[in-house]
């Protein structure tokens, strides 16, 4: 009984994402077979963006070019960009490393990596609930964002060049030494297929 109460005890005290903390580490493994960890990129301004390829949202915002505009953007100005998938196996959105690698290729990705997160556990540390959900860690390593791409909701194309783009807003406001003007919105899109 004390050791079940002790279990609990620690399980309510793990650490999560939240706004104005510090960004919860994590080591997860690339599509190319590497350990990536959050920590591996301190100093550096970090845009994690949970994805799932299989998703009309996020296809909106990769068919279009849109997500991947916003990603050599931000590698222009010395972001670091992460897509995390927290889809399980047999779930929409797994892919194997190998797969993973082809979309990566075919959508002409330019993201710093691709990470595989099957069991659940980064994007439940994080609070993922949708694809795409996007987080901006400052320099400090403190999460200063958290919620949507943008502000249209939709999973139509066209409603990309009238939108209010929250991520690069983030990015700039950050990068200039600013605080975040909004610095949580509600994310919206597919859900992430999370396993039990």
């Amino acid at each position: 009984m004390k050791k079940a109460l002790a279990l609990l005890i620690v399980l309510a005290t793990v650490a999560h994402a939240e706004v104005g903390k510090p960004a919860p580490d994590f080591t997860l493994k690339s599509s190319s077979g590497k350990e990536v960890s959050l920590s591996d990129f301190k100093g550096k301004v970090v845009v994690l963006e949970w994805t799932n390829s299989g998703c009309p949202f996020v296809q909106k915002h990769y068919g279009s070019g849109n997500m991947q505009k916003l990603q050599k953007d931000a590698a222009a100005k010395g972001v670091v960009w992460l897509s995390i998938c927290s889809s399980a196996p047999g779930k929409q959105g797994n892919l194997s490393a190998e797969e993973a690698g082809k979309t990566i290729a075919a959508n002409g990705t330019a993201a710093t990596a691709y990470l595989l997160d099957e069991d659940g556990k980064v994007g439940r540390l994080y609070d993922a609930k949708r694809t795409p959900e996007m987080y901006v860690v400052n320099k400090d390593g403190t999460l200063v964002y958290h919620g949507a791409i943008d502000d249209k909701k939709t999973p139509d194309p066209a409603d990309i060049p009238g939108a209010r783009n929250y991520v690069a807003a983030a990015l700039d406001e950050v990068l200039t030494g600013k605080p975040v003007s909004a610095p949580t919105t509600e994310a919206y899109g597919c859900s992430v297929k999370y396993g039990r």
